[in-house]
């Protein structure tokens, strides 16, 4: 299976991924959690500064893949959901992304 990293996000004829898929892809996005129709993980930090720096490194990475996570933010912590709303489910590009910021250096 290719890596989630290699690949890029798609738009057209974009479908919902099968459970075995999802389980699959969680392979290679450690400590990400699929929740019913979203995957998610908590980031902890040392302090404000170091979680807005992430932020904008996640904000980046949508921004190319034209594709936004949920982010819930406080002072040292986030939580970062994905799901691909126009067709109410998980999809590739859930990964992607997820794989892409776990990559975050």
């Amino acid at each position: 299976m290719e890596k989630l990293l290699d690949k890029k996000s798609i738009h057209e004829n974009l479908s919902q991924i099968t459970l075995a898929q999802a389980n699959t892809y969680l392979e290679q996005i450690p400590d990400w959690i699929f929740e019913g129709n979203k995957i998610s993980k908590k980031f902890t930090f040392q302090n404000y500064q170091k979680t807005i720096e992430f932020i904008n490194k996640v904000a980046e990475i949508a921004e190319q893949a034209n594709h936004h996570p949920h982010m819930e933010v406080s002072y040292n912590n986030i939580i970062i959901s994905l799901t691909t709303h126009s067709i109410k489910g998980l999809s590739i590009n859930d990964f992607i992304i997820a794989a892409k910021i776990n990559n975050i250096k």
